[in-house]
Protein backbone atom coordinates (compact mmCIF):
# COMPACT_ATOMS: atom_id res chain seq x y z
CA UNK A 1 0.00 0.00 0.00
CA UNK A 2 3.02 2.23 0.82
CA UNK A 3 4.80 3.57 -2.22
CA UNK A 4 7.79 6.10 -1.77
CA UNK A 5 8.67 8.21 -4.59
CA UNK A 6 11.28 11.49 -4.75
CA UNK A 7 9.36 12.96 -7.49
CA UNK A 8 7.66 16.20 -7.36
CA UNK A 9 4.67 15.95 -4.94
CA UNK A 10 2.83 18.03 -6.50
CA UNK A 11 2.48 16.43 -10.54
CA UNK A 12 1.09 13.22 -8.41
CA UNK A 13 -2.59 12.52 -8.61
CA UNK A 14 -4.13 12.12 -5.08
CA UNK A 15 -7.72 12.46 -3.16
CA UNK A 16 -5.77 14.13 -0.07
CA UNK A 17 -1.89 15.09 -0.12
CA UNK A 18 -0.99 15.47 3.55
CA UNK A 19 1.34 18.25 4.42
CA UNK A 20 2.48 19.80 8.22
CA UNK A 21 2.87 23.15 9.55
CA UNK A 22 4.57 24.58 12.31
CA UNK A 23 3.59 27.38 14.39
CA UNK A 24 5.64 31.07 13.29
CA UNK A 25 5.39 33.93 11.28
CA UNK A 26 8.89 33.09 9.31
CA UNK A 27 8.50 32.63 5.43
CA UNK A 28 7.29 29.06 4.31
CA UNK A 29 10.44 26.90 3.97
CA UNK A 30 10.52 24.24 1.31
CA UNK A 31 9.52 22.16 0.50
CA UNK A 32 6.47 23.89 1.37
CA UNK A 33 7.99 27.12 -0.18
CA UNK A 34 7.59 25.25 -3.83
CA UNK A 35 3.88 24.46 -2.72
CA UNK A 36 2.99 27.52 -1.83
CA UNK A 37 4.27 29.25 -4.98
CA UNK A 38 2.12 26.79 -7.04
CA UNK A 39 -1.06 27.48 -5.24
CA UNK A 40 -0.43 31.10 -5.81
CA UNK A 41 0.93 32.51 -2.28
CA UNK A 42 -2.33 30.92 -0.98
CA UNK A 43 -0.99 28.40 2.18
CA UNK A 44 0.91 31.94 3.03
CA UNK A 45 -2.57 34.13 2.54
CA UNK A 46 -3.99 31.40 4.40
CA UNK A 47 -1.63 31.05 7.40
CA UNK A 48 -0.99 35.03 7.81
CA UNK A 49 -4.56 35.27 7.94
CA UNK A 50 -5.10 32.37 10.60
CA UNK A 51 -7.57 29.90 8.51
CA UNK A 52 -4.34 27.76 8.20
CA UNK A 53 -4.49 26.29 11.98
CA UNK A 54 -1.39 25.59 12.85
CA UNK A 55 -2.11 24.34 16.52
CA UNK A 56 -0.10 20.83 17.38
CA UNK A 57 -3.09 17.82 16.21
CA UNK A 58 -5.31 20.59 13.99
CA UNK A 59 -6.39 19.43 10.61
CA UNK A 60 -7.18 21.91 7.84
CA UNK A 61 -8.74 20.38 4.80
CA UNK A 62 -8.12 23.20 2.01
CA UNK A 63 -9.02 22.36 -1.58
CA UNK A 64 -6.57 22.74 -4.47
CA UNK A 65 -9.16 24.01 -6.86
CA UNK A 66 -7.42 22.73 -9.95
CA UNK A 67 -3.81 24.54 -9.00
CA UNK A 68 -2.45 21.04 -8.03
CA UNK A 69 -3.18 17.67 -9.25
CA UNK A 70 -4.25 16.52 -5.92
CA UNK A 71 -7.73 17.19 -5.05
CA UNK A 72 -7.38 18.70 -1.45
CA UNK A 73 -4.54 19.42 0.89
CA UNK A 74 -4.73 18.24 4.29
CA UNK A 75 -2.75 20.91 6.53
CA UNK A 76 -1.82 19.22 10.18
CA UNK A 77 -0.76 21.34 12.98
CA UNK A 78 2.65 20.54 14.80
CA UNK A 79 2.92 23.90 17.22
CA UNK A 80 6.38 24.93 18.01
CA UNK A 81 8.68 23.37 15.90
CA UNK A 82 10.90 22.91 18.91
CA UNK A 83 8.73 21.47 20.85
CA UNK A 84 7.43 18.58 18.77
CA UNK A 85 8.09 15.16 19.78
CA UNK A 86 7.62 11.72 18.21
CA UNK A 87 4.74 11.26 20.23
CA UNK A 88 3.23 14.92 19.61
CA UNK A 89 4.42 13.56 15.87
CA UNK A 90 2.71 10.34 16.04
CA UNK A 91 -0.69 11.94 17.28
CA UNK A 92 -0.94 14.74 14.72
CA UNK A 93 -0.22 12.29 11.97
CA UNK A 94 -3.27 10.08 13.23
CA UNK A 95 -5.69 13.10 13.06
CA UNK A 96 -4.90 13.27 9.64
CA UNK A 97 -5.73 9.61 9.41
CA UNK A 98 -8.53 10.02 11.08
CA UNK A 99 -9.65 12.63 7.89
CA UNK A 100 -8.92 10.14 5.66
CA UNK A 101 -10.99 6.98 7.27
CA UNK A 102 -13.55 9.65 7.72
CA UNK A 103 -13.65 11.53 4.28
CA UNK A 104 -13.35 7.63 2.45
CA UNK A 105 -9.76 8.28 0.94
CA UNK A 106 -8.61 5.57 -1.11
CA UNK A 107 -5.67 7.28 -2.82
CA UNK A 108 -3.92 9.52 -0.32
CA UNK A 109 -0.30 10.91 0.08
CA UNK A 110 2.27 12.81 2.44
CA UNK A 111 4.65 15.06 1.76
CA UNK A 112 7.05 13.82 4.47
CA UNK A 113 10.20 16.36 4.13
CA UNK A 114 7.67 18.85 5.54
CA UNK A 115 7.69 17.10 9.25
CA UNK A 116 11.16 16.73 9.50
CA UNK A 117 12.94 18.72 12.01
CA UNK A 118 16.71 18.35 13.32
CA UNK A 119 15.59 16.38 15.79
CA UNK A 120 13.02 13.92 14.28
CA UNK A 121 14.89 12.46 11.07
CA UNK A 122 13.21 11.38 7.93
CA UNK A 123 13.42 7.93 8.87
CA UNK A 124 11.43 8.25 11.77
CA UNK A 125 8.93 10.49 10.77
CA UNK A 126 8.36 7.26 7.95
CA UNK A 127 8.12 5.15 10.49
CA UNK A 128 5.54 7.31 12.46
CA UNK A 129 3.76 8.32 9.54
CA UNK A 130 3.06 4.49 8.92
CA UNK A 131 2.23 3.62 12.31
CA UNK A 132 0.39 6.47 12.77
CA UNK A 133 -1.94 5.71 9.44
CA UNK A 134 -2.46 2.33 10.30
CA UNK A 135 -3.86 2.83 13.80
CA UNK A 136 -6.15 5.68 13.61
CA UNK A 137 -7.69 3.70 10.26
CA UNK A 138 -8.82 0.76 13.00
CA UNK A 139 -12.36 0.88 12.82
CA UNK A 140 -14.38 -1.85 15.67
CA UNK A 141 -16.27 -4.84 14.07
CA UNK A 142 -19.88 -4.73 14.26
CA UNK A 143 -22.70 -6.84 14.14
CA UNK A 144 -25.28 -4.68 12.80
CA UNK A 145 -27.66 -5.71 10.03
CA UNK A 146 -25.34 -4.60 6.94
CA UNK A 147 -26.99 -2.19 4.13
CA UNK A 148 -25.88 -2.66 0.27
CA UNK A 149 -23.05 0.42 0.34
CA UNK A 150 -19.59 -0.75 -0.27
CA UNK A 151 -17.08 0.35 2.49
CA UNK A 152 -13.93 2.36 0.63
CA UNK A 153 -10.81 1.75 1.91
CA UNK A 154 -7.66 3.72 1.54
CA UNK A 155 -5.96 1.67 -1.28
CA UNK A 156 -2.57 3.44 -2.02
CA UNK A 157 -0.39 5.95 -0.18
CA UNK A 158 2.42 7.48 -1.49
CA UNK A 159 5.20 8.76 0.59
CA UNK A 160 7.34 11.97 -1.41
CA UNK A 161 10.75 12.09 -0.06
CA UNK A 162 13.80 13.20 -0.95
CA UNK A 163 15.19 10.52 1.44
CA UNK A 164 15.65 6.83 -0.26
CA UNK A 165 16.16 5.09 3.10
CA UNK A 166 11.95 4.94 4.05
CA UNK A 167 11.49 1.49 3.06
CA UNK A 168 12.24 -0.48 6.14
CA UNK A 169 10.74 2.25 8.63
CA UNK A 170 7.37 2.38 6.18
CA UNK A 171 7.11 -1.26 6.26
CA UNK A 172 8.17 -1.22 10.22
CA UNK A 173 5.63 1.11 11.33
CA UNK A 174 3.04 -0.81 9.42
CA UNK A 175 3.72 -3.94 11.03
CA UNK A 176 3.45 -2.43 14.32
CA UNK A 177 0.32 -0.52 13.70
CA UNK A 178 -1.36 -3.62 12.52
CA UNK A 179 0.01 -5.96 15.00
CA UNK A 180 -1.68 -3.10 17.76
CA UNK A 181 -5.01 -3.63 15.52
CA UNK A 182 -4.94 -7.66 15.88
CA UNK A 183 -4.83 -7.17 19.38
CA UNK A 184 -7.49 -4.22 19.45
CA UNK A 185 -9.87 -6.49 17.55
CA UNK A 186 -9.29 -9.53 19.62
CA UNK A 187 -9.79 -7.18 22.49
CA UNK A 188 -13.05 -5.85 21.50
CA UNK A 189 -14.48 -9.10 20.40
CA UNK A 190 -17.12 -10.41 22.50
CA UNK A 191 -16.84 -12.83 25.09
CA UNK A 192 -19.46 -15.56 23.63
CA UNK A 193 -17.51 -14.81 19.89
CA UNK A 194 -13.99 -15.25 21.75
CA UNK A 195 -13.89 -18.13 24.19
CA UNK A 196 -10.29 -19.73 25.89
CA UNK A 197 -10.90 -22.31 22.47
CA UNK A 198 -11.54 -19.18 20.53
CA UNK A 199 -8.24 -18.03 21.54
CA UNK A 200 -6.43 -20.88 20.88
CA UNK A 201 -7.44 -21.12 17.23
CA UNK A 202 -6.26 -17.65 17.48
CA UNK A 203 -2.96 -18.03 18.47
CA UNK A 204 -2.60 -21.68 16.34
CA UNK A 205 -3.62 -19.12 13.09
CA UNK A 206 -0.04 -17.01 13.96
CA UNK A 207 1.88 -20.02 14.06
CA UNK A 208 1.08 -20.80 10.92
CA UNK A 209 1.07 -17.65 9.52
CA UNK A 210 4.88 -17.16 10.91
CA UNK A 211 5.95 -20.49 11.48
CA UNK A 212 6.27 -20.66 15.44
CA UNK A 213 5.93 -23.54 17.05
CA UNK A 214 2.51 -23.98 19.17
CA UNK A 215 1.27 -26.03 21.78
CA UNK A 216 -2.02 -25.80 23.70
CA UNK A 217 -2.47 -27.64 27.01
CA UNK A 218 -5.78 -28.78 27.71
CA UNK A 219 -7.46 -30.03 31.22
CA UNK A 220 -6.12 -33.26 31.16
CA UNK A 221 -2.54 -32.13 30.80
CA UNK A 222 -3.01 -29.24 33.10
CA UNK A 223 -4.51 -31.92 35.74
CA UNK A 224 -1.57 -33.75 35.30
CA UNK A 225 1.19 -31.26 35.64
CA UNK A 226 -0.35 -29.78 38.84
CA UNK A 227 -1.92 -26.58 37.28
CA UNK A 228 -4.28 -25.86 40.59
CA UNK A 229 -4.51 -22.29 40.30
CA UNK A 230 -5.38 -22.16 36.68
CA UNK A 231 -7.71 -24.89 37.27
CA UNK A 232 -9.55 -23.87 40.08
CA UNK A 233 -10.26 -20.53 38.38
CA UNK A 234 -11.53 -22.59 35.37
CA UNK A 235 -14.45 -24.74 37.61
CA UNK A 236 -16.69 -22.29 37.69
CA UNK A 237 -16.75 -22.16 33.89
CA UNK A 238 -18.22 -24.43 31.09
CA UNK A 239 -15.79 -23.51 28.78
CA UNK A 240 -12.70 -25.81 28.96
CA UNK A 241 -9.39 -23.63 29.72
CA UNK A 242 -6.13 -23.67 27.72
CA UNK A 243 -3.23 -23.18 28.53
CA UNK A 244 -1.44 -22.10 24.96
CA UNK A 245 1.96 -21.27 24.23
CA UNK A 246 3.74 -20.11 21.27
CA UNK A 247 7.79 -20.42 20.66
CA UNK A 248 9.57 -18.26 18.21
CA UNK A 249 13.51 -19.16 17.61
CA UNK A 250 15.05 -15.68 16.61
CA UNK A 251 18.51 -16.43 17.77
CA UNK A 252 19.26 -20.49 18.11
CA UNK A 253 22.64 -20.20 19.48
CA UNK A 254 21.64 -17.82 21.99
CA UNK A 255 20.50 -19.31 26.03
CA UNK A 256 18.63 -16.40 26.75
CA UNK A 257 14.97 -16.67 26.09
CA UNK A 258 12.37 -13.44 26.67
CA UNK A 259 9.15 -15.04 28.36
CA UNK A 260 6.07 -13.13 27.28
CA UNK A 261 2.87 -14.08 29.51
CA UNK A 262 -0.25 -12.64 28.90
CA UNK A 263 -3.34 -12.85 31.05
CA UNK A 264 -6.51 -14.36 29.34
CA UNK A 265 -9.79 -14.33 30.85
CA UNK A 266 -12.22 -14.19 28.12
CA UNK A 267 -14.68 -12.86 30.33
CA UNK A 268 -14.65 -12.05 33.96
CA UNK A 269 -18.14 -12.32 35.93
CA UNK A 270 -15.78 -11.42 39.34
CA UNK A 271 -16.92 -15.62 40.66
CA UNK A 272 -18.64 -15.60 43.78
CA UNK A 273 -17.27 -12.44 44.60
CA UNK A 274 -19.24 -10.97 41.53
CA UNK A 275 -18.61 -7.73 40.05
CA UNK A 276 -21.19 -4.87 39.74
CA UNK A 277 -23.26 -5.14 36.77
CA UNK A 278 -23.03 -1.80 35.17
CA UNK A 279 -20.02 -2.20 33.30
CA UNK A 280 -19.89 -6.34 33.56
CA UNK A 281 -20.21 -5.99 29.19
CA UNK A 282 -16.84 -4.30 28.83
CA UNK A 283 -14.95 -7.58 30.91
CA UNK A 284 -15.08 -9.09 27.63
CA UNK A 285 -11.27 -6.76 27.96
CA UNK A 286 -10.02 -8.85 30.36
CA UNK A 287 -7.57 -10.78 27.75
CA UNK A 288 -6.04 -7.99 26.78
CA UNK A 289 -3.07 -9.12 28.44
CA UNK A 290 -3.10 -11.98 26.39
CA UNK A 291 -4.24 -9.81 23.12
CA UNK A 292 -1.01 -7.80 23.67
CA UNK A 293 1.37 -10.52 23.71
CA UNK A 294 -0.67 -12.00 20.38
CA UNK A 295 0.12 -8.33 18.90
CA UNK A 296 3.59 -8.44 19.43
CA UNK A 297 3.87 -11.76 18.11
CA UNK A 298 2.36 -10.79 15.06
CA UNK A 299 4.95 -8.13 14.72
CA UNK A 300 7.83 -10.43 15.99
CA UNK A 301 6.68 -12.70 13.04
CA UNK A 302 6.92 -10.24 10.55
CA UNK A 303 9.86 -8.30 11.32
CA UNK A 304 12.00 -11.99 12.72
CA UNK A 305 14.02 -10.11 15.18
CA UNK A 306 17.37 -11.92 16.51
CA UNK A 307 16.01 -13.19 19.86
CA UNK A 308 14.44 -15.97 21.07
CA UNK A 309 10.80 -15.44 22.60
CA UNK A 310 8.46 -17.71 24.36
CA UNK A 311 4.84 -16.31 24.84
CA UNK A 312 2.23 -18.22 26.86
CA UNK A 313 -1.11 -17.26 27.31
CA UNK A 314 -3.51 -18.84 30.29
CA UNK A 315 -6.68 -18.93 29.13
CA UNK A 316 -10.15 -19.13 30.82
CA UNK A 317 -13.24 -17.76 32.25
CA UNK A 318 -14.25 -16.61 35.93
CA UNK A 319 -18.22 -17.39 36.02
CA UNK A 320 -20.00 -19.52 38.94
CA UNK A 321 -21.55 -22.43 38.83
CA UNK A 322 -21.99 -25.48 41.12
CA UNK A 323 -18.37 -26.58 40.85
CA UNK A 324 -17.01 -22.60 41.20
CA UNK A 325 -13.86 -21.57 43.35
CA UNK A 326 -15.23 -20.34 46.66
CA UNK A 327 -13.69 -17.66 48.91
CA UNK A 328 -12.18 -19.32 52.08
CA UNK A 329 -10.81 -22.15 49.38
CA UNK A 330 -6.93 -23.45 49.33
CA UNK A 331 -5.66 -24.28 46.02
CA UNK A 332 -2.33 -25.45 45.25
CA UNK A 333 -0.56 -24.04 42.47
CA UNK A 334 2.24 -25.51 39.63
CA UNK A 335 4.60 -24.05 41.86
CA UNK A 336 4.04 -26.54 44.70
CA UNK A 337 2.74 -22.97 46.55
CA UNK A 338 -0.36 -22.79 48.15
CA UNK A 339 -2.69 -20.23 47.96
CA UNK A 340 -5.73 -18.84 50.16
CA UNK A 341 -8.64 -17.88 48.42
CA UNK A 342 -9.86 -14.43 50.24
CA UNK A 343 -11.57 -12.98 46.71
CA UNK A 344 -12.87 -14.88 43.64
CA UNK A 345 -12.35 -11.42 41.41
CA UNK A 346 -8.89 -11.50 42.18
CA UNK A 347 -8.05 -14.51 39.85
CA UNK A 348 -5.84 -13.12 36.97
CA UNK A 349 -2.78 -13.25 39.54
CA UNK A 350 -3.95 -16.66 40.04
CA UNK A 351 -3.71 -18.06 36.32
CA UNK A 352 -0.64 -15.67 35.72
CA UNK A 353 1.13 -17.62 39.04
CA UNK A 354 0.62 -21.06 36.61
CA UNK A 355 1.58 -19.38 33.38
CA UNK A 356 4.91 -18.17 34.89
CA UNK A 357 5.89 -21.25 36.77
CA UNK A 358 5.42 -23.05 33.20
CA UNK A 359 7.08 -20.29 31.26
CA UNK A 360 10.01 -20.85 33.52
CA UNK A 361 9.96 -25.02 33.16
CA UNK A 362 10.32 -24.15 29.39
CA UNK A 363 13.17 -21.83 29.58
CA UNK A 364 12.49 -18.64 29.93
CA UNK A 365 15.48 -16.48 31.43
CA UNK A 366 13.79 -13.07 31.23
CA UNK A 367 10.05 -12.08 31.66
CA UNK A 368 7.21 -9.95 31.04
CA UNK A 369 4.14 -10.50 32.08
CA UNK A 370 0.89 -8.69 30.81
CA UNK A 371 -2.43 -8.20 32.49
CA UNK A 372 -5.33 -6.26 32.97
CA UNK A 373 -5.45 -6.88 36.66
CA UNK A 374 -6.60 -4.66 39.20
CA UNK A 375 -8.93 -1.60 39.39
CA UNK A 376 -6.87 0.21 41.98
CA UNK A 377 -4.05 0.80 39.20
CA UNK A 378 -6.67 2.96 37.71
CA UNK A 379 -6.88 4.97 40.81
CA UNK A 380 -3.54 5.59 40.99
CA UNK A 381 -2.45 6.08 37.44
CA UNK A 382 -5.66 7.21 35.46
CA UNK A 383 -6.14 5.48 32.00
CA UNK A 384 -2.61 6.37 30.43
CA UNK A 385 -0.54 4.88 31.76
CA UNK A 386 0.37 0.76 32.50
CA UNK A 387 1.75 0.38 35.81
CA UNK A 388 4.54 -1.48 36.50
CA UNK A 389 6.40 -3.94 39.17
CA UNK A 390 9.98 -5.70 39.19
CA UNK A 391 12.22 -7.77 40.60
CA UNK A 392 14.82 -6.08 38.63
CA UNK A 393 15.78 -2.69 38.24
CA UNK A 394 18.11 -3.78 34.45
CA UNK A 395 15.49 -5.54 33.34
CA UNK A 396 12.84 -2.58 34.52
CA UNK A 397 14.94 0.03 32.41
CA UNK A 398 15.05 -1.91 29.30
CA UNK A 399 11.11 -2.41 29.40
CA UNK A 400 10.58 1.21 30.34
CA UNK A 401 13.17 2.48 27.39
CA UNK A 402 10.94 0.48 25.10
CA UNK A 403 7.51 2.24 26.30
CA UNK A 404 9.14 5.54 25.93
CA UNK A 405 9.82 4.53 22.36
CA UNK A 406 6.46 3.56 21.27
CA UNK A 407 4.38 5.89 23.98
CA UNK A 408 2.87 3.60 25.73
CA UNK A 409 3.68 5.39 28.95
CA UNK A 410 4.70 3.01 31.82
CA UNK A 411 5.20 4.36 35.76
CA UNK A 412 7.41 1.94 38.02
CA UNK A 413 6.01 1.54 41.60
CA UNK A 414 7.86 0.73 44.26
CA UNK A 415 7.91 -3.10 45.99
CA UNK A 416 9.53 -2.64 49.22
CA UNK A 417 9.69 -5.48 51.60
CA UNK A 418 6.06 -4.28 53.49
CA UNK A 419 4.28 -5.19 50.46
CA UNK A 420 5.87 -8.55 50.47
CA UNK A 421 5.02 -9.34 54.08
CA UNK A 422 0.97 -8.02 52.78
CA UNK A 423 0.62 -11.69 50.74
CA UNK A 424 1.64 -13.64 53.01
CA UNK A 425 -1.03 -12.83 55.85
CA UNK A 426 -3.02 -16.07 55.49
CA UNK A 427 -3.48 -18.57 58.39
CA UNK A 428 -3.35 -21.77 56.39
CA UNK A 429 -1.78 -20.97 53.41
CA UNK A 430 1.67 -19.91 51.95
CA UNK A 431 0.00 -17.15 49.87
CA UNK A 432 -2.87 -14.79 50.29
CA UNK A 433 -4.44 -13.88 46.64
CA UNK A 434 -6.12 -10.34 48.03
CA UNK A 435 -4.72 -8.92 51.51
CA UNK A 436 -6.42 -5.79 51.27
CA UNK A 437 -7.31 -2.57 49.28
CA UNK A 438 -4.35 -1.18 50.25
CA UNK A 439 -1.37 -0.99 47.72
CA UNK A 440 -3.98 -3.21 45.76
CA UNK A 441 -1.63 -3.09 42.26
CA UNK A 442 1.54 -3.43 44.35
CA UNK A 443 0.45 -6.42 46.22
CA UNK A 444 -0.91 -8.06 43.11
CA UNK A 445 2.10 -7.62 40.92
CA UNK A 446 4.06 -8.66 43.58
CA UNK A 447 1.82 -11.70 44.28
CA UNK A 448 2.54 -12.84 40.40
CA UNK A 449 6.42 -11.74 41.47
CA UNK A 450 6.40 -14.55 44.15
CA UNK A 451 6.35 -17.26 41.12
CA UNK A 452 8.77 -15.21 39.04
CA UNK A 453 11.05 -15.51 42.47
CA UNK A 454 15.03 -14.86 41.11
CA UNK A 455 14.02 -14.78 37.10
CA UNK A 456 14.87 -11.19 35.93
CA UNK A 457 10.88 -10.06 35.92
CA UNK A 458 8.74 -7.09 34.80
CA UNK A 459 4.51 -7.19 35.71
CA UNK A 460 2.82 -5.18 33.69
CA UNK A 461 -0.85 -3.51 34.73
CA UNK A 462 -2.66 -2.58 32.01
CA UNK A 463 -6.72 -1.99 33.26
CA UNK A 464 -6.56 1.60 32.92
CA UNK A 465 -5.21 1.67 29.54
CA UNK A 466 -6.36 -1.49 27.74
CA UNK A 467 -9.54 -0.21 27.27
CA UNK A 468 -10.56 3.91 26.30
CA UNK A 469 -14.10 4.75 27.13
CA UNK A 470 -13.17 8.35 24.54
CA UNK A 471 -12.46 7.84 20.98
CA UNK A 472 -9.04 9.23 19.82
CA UNK A 473 -7.34 9.95 16.85
CA UNK A 474 -5.32 6.77 17.69
CA UNK A 475 -8.40 4.62 17.57
CA UNK A 476 -12.35 4.59 18.49
CA UNK A 477 -13.88 3.16 21.56
CA UNK A 478 -12.87 0.27 22.89
CA UNK A 479 -9.15 -2.08 23.35
CA UNK A 480 -6.23 -0.13 23.03
CA UNK A 481 -4.46 -2.92 22.06
CA UNK A 482 -1.58 -1.17 24.56
CA UNK A 483 1.75 -3.33 25.51
CA UNK A 484 1.87 -4.90 22.28
CA UNK A 485 4.35 -2.85 20.59
CA UNK A 486 6.30 -2.09 23.70
CA UNK A 487 6.80 -6.42 23.68
CA UNK A 488 7.96 -5.97 20.36
CA UNK A 489 9.98 -3.30 20.44
CA UNK A 490 11.62 -5.03 23.81
CA UNK A 491 12.55 -8.39 21.56
CA UNK A 492 13.84 -5.84 18.83
CA UNK A 493 16.11 -4.10 21.34
CA UNK A 494 17.50 -7.36 22.65
CA UNK A 495 20.99 -7.66 22.05
CA UNK A 496 22.58 -7.57 25.03
CA UNK A 497 23.82 -11.15 25.35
Amino acid sequence: MYYVSQSSPFEGTHEALIIGMFEGNKPLQEPLAELDKRMNGHLSTLKKEKQLRTKLGTVTEIFSLGLLKSRALYAVGLGKKEELTEEKLRQSLAAAGKKIREHRITNGAVLLDSFVTEKILAEQVGFLVAEAIALSLYQLADYKEKTNEVEKELQSFTVYSKSTQLSDALKRGKVYGEGTNLARGLVNTPGNMLTPSDLADEARKLAVRHGFKVEVLERAEMEKLGMGALLAVASGSDQPPKMIVLTYEGAKEQKDVLGFVGKGLTFDSGGISIKPSQSMHEMKYDMGGAAAVLGAMEIIGTLKPEVNILAVIPSTENMINGSALKPGDVIRSLAGKTIEVRNTDAEGRLILADAVTYAKQLGATYLIDVATLTGAVMVALGDCTTGAVTNNEEWMEEVLEASAETGEWTWRLPSYEPYREMLKTSDIADLNNAPGRLAGSITAGLFVGEFAEDTPWVHLDIAGTAWQSKATNLGPIGGTGVMARTLARVAENYKRF
